[in-house]
């Protein structure tokens, strides 16, 4: 195991994960963790728990696992709470959710039910399609932000954490407008007394969860932390932020495949997708206001990939349709089709048919686990605001304003693996090639023994 940079704190103790929104993901992600605890699952999917990561020069070998990398805290570590509009425990929400069945279930079903969620923030005008049954009252917005921050503090007591992270899980919310409380920390709070209407329920948790130094991050395409407001005072109080939306079925197949027609050059003439979905999640996508949000993030990525204005006779005038269908009897198994119809040689027409058949919380849950300890991570070593760097785990990365967000998968990936290397003090890579060669001559070296030392510093720096 690699020695860690002993500029970042340990991860000693237990980690709280407090989850707004206790459905189908939590359940499954809580249900995942405690089997992993008990030898009784593996953690398919989880780049911190089975991905390695190259240091160094090939020849050297060094490929440790990133969790033997960095610092990250261990899974037996996690200790589990949350809100949600509904009073179901772990076990009630993961048996109706219907992803893992009793049997698999059965082995924790007393860790499960342990974990009961608190009274949630609601707002009919933002979640049109569910009818909360174990929702808070307030005064005012401010006060409900005031509950939420009292709950992180209760948690984090009764469980003896010693760090806390919050990643939302809940639905998708109506987007609401740019508005003047969003712009910043004394106009937001102003709205959160006065009970803006700009101001959604998961704002309210991003601002309570910021205002408590913790790391949060968003799961959905809300606007959540992606308001400067949210991003100024999570610099003031030195909290990672992160977002937006899971990166899970159709858009991760959409990222993979945009850079592959881009680096090859091929042009595209139309991309039609669609999904059917049948869980909690498409029963509120049903609502067009819910969808508009949700389309707004699946439509975003293909134009940031193929950059049409620098590649217009390629992507210039694409067509990009995107539907979902609410299908109660699919479940959490949800289908997502793709017909892409694609330019090649002298424009000629081809196509590429995707037919996904996919679990949308087995995907989500090693995001959501990847995501808490990345957090954490990155909370001890004294990064704060946007973590530009987990853009990988989501549909609609959160970025500075005056920025594009990267979509390309595999650039994200290389953000990613490097920013790792920085915290840990090695060198990034750029996968150059350049070591292959001699500095002076310009000759092949062989790569099974280090090469001499380059004496031009430049050609040296940039050989990784």
């Amino acid at each position: 195991m690699n020695k860690h940079d002993n500029r970042i704190p340990p991860a000693k103790g237990k980690l709280g994960v407090l989850l707004p929104g206790m459905g189908a993901v939590s359940s499954t992600f809580i249900a995942g963790v405690e089997l992993v605890k008990k030898g009784l699952g593996k953690p398919v999917g989880s780049v911190t728990q089975l991905q390695t990561i190259r240091l160094g020069k090939r020849y050297e070998n060094r490929s440790p696992l990133i969790k033997d990398f960095v610092p990250l805290a261990s899974i037996d570590s996690l200790v589990f709470g949350g809100w949600d509009l509904f009073p179901d425990d772990m076990w009630t929400a993961a048996l109706k959710a219907g992803v893992l069945d009793e049997h698999r279930l059965a082995p924790v079903r007393k860790e499960l039910e342990a974990v009961k969620p608190m009274k949630a923030v609601f707002d009919p005008a933002y979640l049109k399609n569910l009818k909360a049954t174990h929702a808070k009252t307030g005064k005012s917005k401010w006060d409900l932000a005031q509950q939420v921050i009292a709950d992180i503090e209760s948690f984090k007591k009764k469980n003896g954490c010693d760090r806390v992270v919050m990643l939302w899980c809940g639905s998708t919310e109506i987007l609401p407008e740019h508005a003047a409380c969003h712009e910043d920390v004394e106009a937001l709070e102003r709205g959160l007394k006065d009970s803006d209407p700009a101001i959604p329920p998961s704002m309210i948790y991003a601002y309570a969860a910021i205002k408590s130094g913790i790391a949060y991050g968003n799961g959905a395409p809300n606007l959540s932390a992606d308001v400067p407001a949210l991003v100024e005072l999570a610099e003031q109080t030195g909290s990672p932020i992160c977002g937006k939306d899971f990166k899970t079925g159709q858009t991760l197949m959409k990222t993979t495949i945009a850079p592959m027609l881009k680096a090859r050059m091929l042009g595209l003439t139309g991309w039609y997708s669609t999904n059917i979905l049948g869980n909690r999640d498409g029963e509120v996508l049903d609502d067009p206001g819910s969808f508009k949000t949700k389309e707004k993030s699946k439509m975003s990525v293909l134009d940031t990939i193929l950059e049409p204005g620098r590649y217009p006779d390629l992507y210039g005038k694409f067509h990009h349709k995107v539907r979902i269908d609410y299908y109660p009897p699919r479940g959490d198994a949800k289908e997502g089709w793709d017909n892409i119809d694609i330019r090649g040689w002298m424009d000629m027409p081809m196509q590429i048919k995707i037919n996904f058949l996919c679990r949308d919380s087995i995907l989500a849950a090693p995001i959501a686990m990847d995501l808490v300890l990345f957090l954490d991570l990155a909370k001890r070593a004294g990064l704060k605001g946007i973590q530009e760097w987990l853009s990988f785990f989501f549909k609609s990365p959160q970025c500075r304003e005056d920025l594009l967000p990267e979509h390309d998968l595999f650039i994200q990936q290389m953000k990613l693996k490097n920013t790792l290397r920085i915290l840990m003090g090695e060198e990034v890579l750029d996968h150059s090639g350049l070591d292959y060669y001699d500095a002076e001559k310009g000759t092949p070296v062989t790569a099974a023994a280090p090469k001499p030392a380059a004496k031009k510093k430049s050609l040296a720096k940039s050989a990784r």
